[in-house]
């Protein structure tokens, strides 16, 4: 397959040391997608008791591990210098189009830190935001599935 979107923003990520080539892991993409799942059940038992940070936190990884997912079958992933940002920044280049779940991603992830690192008068998630991560995050899976079922995702070169 010929490289398409995102070429260039996954090459500058990579030259930078955000992004590391691997060996290119279907497996551990629909174990990463598995916990995903996980995650928004959890979120959601979560939130039936009241902790809508921590449901924010769990919808947030379900959202990034359906991102990196799609990197892991590309034989990429990020490094600690790279973390949360180049996932975002590799997925969003590739896959974020209109319409894409991947463009709420940044929106989420500043969100979540904003949360979990809070001022003292900044208050948590509330019952919509924490609905429009769930949202964002089950059709992010959604989406993963889909472009991994599609056979049309090359490896990295």
């Amino acid at each position: 397959m010929t490289w398409g979107p995102g070429r260039a923003e996954v090459s500058t990520l990579a030259a930078g040391g955000e992004l590391e080539r691997v060996t290119p892991d279907a497996a551990l993409a629909a174990r990463l997608l598995a916990d995903g799942t996980r995650h928004i059940e959890s979120a959601r038992s979560a939130e039936r008791l009241g902790d809508l940070t921590g449901a924010y936190q769990l919808a947030y990884d379900a959202l990034r591990k359906a991102a990196a997912a799609l990197l892991a079958v590309q034989g990429l992933r990020a490094t600690s210098r790279g973390g949360h940002i180049a996932i975002q920044d590799a997925v969003q280049a590739q896959f974020g189009g209109p319409g894409s779940p991947f463009r709420s991603f940044g929106r989420i992830r500043r969100n979540r830190n904003a949360y979990e690192y809070p001022d003292s008068d900044e208050a948590g998630p509330d019952a919509g935001d924490l609905e429009d991560a769930l949202r964002v995050a089950e059709a992010a899976l959604t989406a993963a599935h889909a472009l991994l079922g599609s056979g049309q995702l090359g490896v990295w070169q």
